[in-house]
Order: structure tokens, then C-alpha cells, then sequence
């Protein structure tokens, strides 16, 4: 359902200039951002076009250059005090590079901080892409490439709903803006916490906006109100001290990585619930997920049985799930007749929200240490962990954010959750405790972010920033 832009709250009426609507309607904006569209998609592709990756294993030099150039961007837009930052990690190598930059806010104005990564997944398999990773190429409706949704389109979204609200609103804009572009969000945000400990007032806001999810669907928007925690390891099975011929020893003895298998089986029951003691879970997701719609999503193989137990919404939202997203053992290219005598494993646990991190990692260990298989010796390295988040849905930017969506949208927007992590945001939350976080995003369900073929939809990318731009004009009148 659409609303008016005199249906938001009257709490959100902006501030009279001479010569600017201090409540700029829906249409003028739509029409700005129309004016310019091509350049910022174009801005896009440049973006794109660096594979800025915050692994330690790649090259450091195109990282930089993708600060560099997301930097030029924001002076481009107006502003003055722009910056790129970086923290130290624990082992004192540089943290990726953050760009910040900052518009005060007048007096008795709000300030709004804008929060996206320009730092980007690797590229993978390249034979599984229809394009080249780091051009952009546009094809039926969709921008192709590595980071053309996940997550440089969310920075041009920040930066275009910008550009637009200060060309309609003029002298009138009197918010306070910081962009913060971080550089190493999918390297796992090593040095979030200390950059925002050495950095806290320079980010300090009253409402943020964290452009890294999805929507529902393409042309239905949607808020992301809750996010499962994260936390993941590494498990070890150990059975020999060393290699032996498989012909002269086997059959007494079974090698590591059948151990290890039948030690990961033990970790779902026979409908792959998540069989670990102590896990957080809710039935109760209030959105209906078809299973039909999830296998098309998900490419589901016809006649897989899917996971689980419980609602699609729930399992995907509210439940714990576990994946082994890693697992060594030789190659079956290089593989030879011998028992190998350990095998390793990383899982990945997604956490319900409520979950407390360190409760699961502990349950975990119990668990595979207590299922060791045939007494092999069994090895727990814990590793990252992540808070799950649930937004405060009654507060008055969610309220204005939903009305956004809607509006530009032009359909009721949805609240959802995302299975996904997005652990800083409980750095956040812990750092600025009267903050309003806002999490949305400019994918859909077939973006296939952090996989080959990652796309953006260019009609809700144009509709994600007049969304954003109607939050900003109205956020101008005061919380």
C-alpha cells in the first residue's frame, strides 16, 4: 500500500528555507534521482571494477585504491571533511582501509550515520561466471559483477540519496551526515571494535543505517529486524601418527577423514535439525516463507528434502543452522592408497537471536569432544563469534523508514529477518546504546551475493535510493 508524504509522522516536518520545500514530495526527488541515474550507475561500474579484497592473502593495492576512489566519490557529493582511516590488528599488521566522511548537523538537528563496505568477497571459480568478476556489465534489467550488490551499490545508494537531498533541499538541509565505508567487512571486521573505540565521537549518531541486507523480493522492499549471531571453528580427528598404506594397514584402523565425517554427522538429527545441547531456537517468525518460493531461491535440486523442523521463516531467522564450510583432505586428483591419519573440519553456526555467543561455542566443544568417534583424539579450535541483533521496531526511524520503503516502493514494505550475520552491529549497539539502527539493503533473493554471477536489480536499486533520500529529508525536521 502506498502512502502520502503527508502521511509521516508530524514529528518529521522539516525546516522552512527561502526557495526549498522544507518536505520535498516523493516525485521531486524520484525526478532528481532520475536526472543523475546514469551517472551514479556509472560511478558504480568504476567501483566494480576494483577488486578490492581485504584477505591477507591478496594483494593490499587494489583495497587501497578502492578507498581512494570511494573517498574522491565523497567530495564529489559536496563534502569536505573526508577521510581514510585504518586500525591495527592484533598481530599488528594494518586493519583494510575505512573511509569516513562528515556533514555537522545545525543546531538541534539529528545526525545519521550512513554505514556500507567497499571491500569485496574474491571472485572464486571465474569458470563459474557468465561474466568477467570486475566488469560490470548490465544484461536484462541487472548489473553483473563482483560487488555490484554486495556491497558498493550500497554506497552509491548512501551517497546518490545524498547528492539528491542536498540539490532539492538546498540551504534548508540542516542533518548532520557521516558516511562510514568500511574496508574489511568480509574479511570478518577484525578491527571494528578498535576503530570504533579510537574513532567514537567522530561516528557518534542518533539513528544509523546499515545498507547490507536484502529485500524480500524484487519490487516488495523490506526492513531487516532481526540477524542471527555467528560463530565458527575448526574440529580436528587425529587417529594414526602418520600416513600408512592403506593395503598393508586398513581394516583395523579407519582413516581421519571417515572419522571426521561420521563426527559431523552426529551434529544434525535424522530431519537435520541442529542436534547441539543448549542452542536458542524460536518457532516463531510471523512472515510466511512458501517452501516453494525458498527452493527457488535457494536452487534447490528437485527432490531434496529440505532441513529441519518448524516454519521456513523460522528456520531461516530464528533457528541455529550449521554448515561445514570447509574440509582438508588431499584432492581426489592427488589422492593416493593411504590411511591419512588426521582431518580437519570449519564449521559455521548461525545463532538464533537471544543466543549468547560464547554459550554456543562452548556447546559445540562439548559436543564433539563428548562424540569423538572410535576414541579418535579430537581437537577444538574456536575462531570468530558474533552477536545476533533485533531491532527495536516501535522506534520512530524504524517507523519512518517502514513509511520510506512503501513509499518508494509503492507496496506495504516487509519486516523480516535475515539468516545472515552482521556481527558489529552489536559493537554498535554496545558503543552508542541510544542509537537507531536501521538495516536494509539493495539485494534480492538471486543477487547471489559472495557467489558467482552476484547481480544487482537496477529498478529497486533506483527505488532503494529514493527510499533513503525520503528518510533523510524527512530525519532533516528532527527525531
Amino acid at each position: 500500500m502506498t502512502s502520502s508524504p503527508t502521511a509521516t509522522p508530524n514529528n518529521f516536518a522539516g525546516p522552512t528555507s527561502p526557495g526549498h520545500d522544507p518536505n520535498p514530495g516523493t516525485e521531486e526527488l524520484r525526478a532528481a534521482i532520475d536526472r543523475s541515474f546514469e551517472d551514479t550507475l556509472a560511478r558504480l561500474k568504476e567501483l566494480v571494477a576494483i577488486p578490492g579484497i581485504a584477505w591477507p592473502s591478496f594483494d593490499r593495492s587494489p583495497l587501497d585504491r578502492s578507498a581512494e576512489a570511494v573517498a574522491e566519490l565523497l567530495r564529489g557529493a559536496g563534502l569536505h571533511d573526508v577521510r581514510v582511516l585504518g586500525c591495527d590488528k592484533s598481530d599488528g599488521t594494518l586493519g583494510g582501509p575505512a573511509v569516513v566522511a562528515r556533514r555537522p548537523a545545525a543546531e538541534g538537528k539529528p545526525t545519521i550515520l550512513l554505514y556500507a563496505h567497499h571491500d569485496v568477497q574474491p571472485a572464486g571459480d571465474e569458470d563459474l561466471w557468465d561474466t568477467e568478476p570486475f566488469t560490470a556489465v548490465e544484461k536484462d534489467g541487472r548489473l553483473y559483477g563482483r560487488g555490484a550488490a554486495d556491497d558498493k551499490a550500497g554506497i552509491m545508494a548512501h551517497i546518490a540519496a545524498f547528492t539528491v537531498v542536498s540539490e532539492v533541499l538546498g540551504d534548508g538541509l540542516g542533518l548532520g551526515v557521516t558516511f562510514f565505508f568500511e574496508g574489511e567487512e568480509e574479511a570478518g571486521s577484525p578491527t571494528f571494535r578498535p576503530f570504533l573505540e579510537a574513532h567514537r565521537e567522530l561516528l557518534r549518531a542518533d539513528v544509523i543505517v546499515v545498507a547490507d541486507s536484502s529485500n524480500w523480493k524484487v519490487g516488495i522492499p523490506a526492513l531487516t529486524t532481526s540477524l542471527r549471531g555467528l560463530v565458527d571453528g575448526t574440529i580436528e580427528v587425529q587417529v594414526l601418527e602418520h600416513a600408512v598404506h592403506s593395503g598393508m594397514f586398513g581394516g583395523p584402523v579407519l582413516d581421519a577423514p571417515t572419522l571426521l565425517s561420521r563426527l559431523i554427522a552426529t551434529l544434525h538429527d535424522d530431519d537435520g535439525n541442529v542436534a547441539i545441547q543448549g542452542l536458542v531456537a524460536f518457532d516463531n517468525a510471523t512472515v510466511e516463507f512458501p517452501e516453494a518460493d525458498y527452493r527457488s531461491d535457494a536452487s534447490v535440486l528437485d527432490g531434496v528434502r529440505l532441513a529441519g523442523s518448524g516454519s521456513i521463516a523460522s528456520r531461516l531467522w530464528t533457528k541455529p543452522a550449521l554448515s561445514i564450510i570447509g574440509f582438508d583432505a588431499p584432492a581426489v586428483d592427488v589422492a593416493s592408497n593411504t590411511l591419512l591419519p588426521r582431518a580437519r573440519a570449519k564449521f559455521s553456526l548461525r545463532l538464533a537471536p537471544g543466543q549468547v555467543p560464547e554459550e554456543a561455542m562452548e556447546a559445540v566443544r562439548k559436543h564433539v569432544e563428548a562424540h569423538a568417534p572410535f576414541g579418535a583424539k579430537v581437537t577444538f579450535t574456536p575462531g570468530e563469534s558474533g552477536n545476533p541483533f533485533k531491532t527495536d521496531t516501535s522506534s520512530a526511524a524504524a517507523a519512518l523508514m517502514m513509511w520510506a520503503l512503501g513509499e518508494a516502493w509503492g507496496v506495504q514494505a516487509v519486516e523480516t529477518g535475515i539468516g545472515g550475520s552482521i556481527p558489529f552491529i552489536a559493537d554498535l549497539t554496545e558503543l552508542y546504546p541510544d542509537v537507531q539502527i536501521l538495516v536494509t539493503g539493495v539485494e534480492d533473493p538471486d543477487s547471489r551475493a559472495h557467489s558467482a554471477n552476484e547481480s544487482l536489480h537496477l529498478g529497486d536499486f533506483r527505488k532503494a535510493i529514493l527510499a533513503e533520500a525520503l528518510l533523510l529529508s524527512r530525519l532533516n525536521g528532527g527525531l
